[in-house]
């Protein structure tokens, strides 16, 4: 996928701040963040959505949502809480079309949320 951003970030063509990365995800800040903390989520591999998840491995998913948690662990969110959002599909809110993450926190959240 040459012409997605967050492929572009996975593979080190641009200068994003990278928070954590292995061989299968990477993670770091949002650009338009909508918390004090907001952080994104990766898989290294090219999954358009949540859709599309049946192509990747059964233990993708689990991997990201443990870096997750390990990232709010690291950053003190665990102790107050956190909210994890996947975004699929335009109507769902989905403007990058790589599978992400998103990890909120930092202030209280609301429910529904805006």
């Amino acid at each position: 996928m040459n012409s997605c951003i967050f492929c572009a970030i996975a593979s080190g063509q641009t200068g994003a701040e990278i928070l954590f990365e292995d061989e299968q995800c990477a993670a770091f800040r949002d650009m338009n963040p909508q918390a004090p903390t907001h952080i994104l989520v990766i898989p290294k591999r090219h999954i358009s959505s949540l859709n599309d998840l049946g192509q990747a491995p059964h233990t993708l998913m689990h991997h990201l949502f443990l870096t997750v948690q390990n990232l709010a662990e690291s950053l003190g969110l665990s102790r107050t809480g956190y909210r994890v959002v996947i975004n699929t599909g335009a109507d769902g809110g989905q403007t990058v079309f790589h599978l992400h993450l998103h990890l909120l926190g930092g202030r209280s959240m609301q429910w529904p949320p805006g």
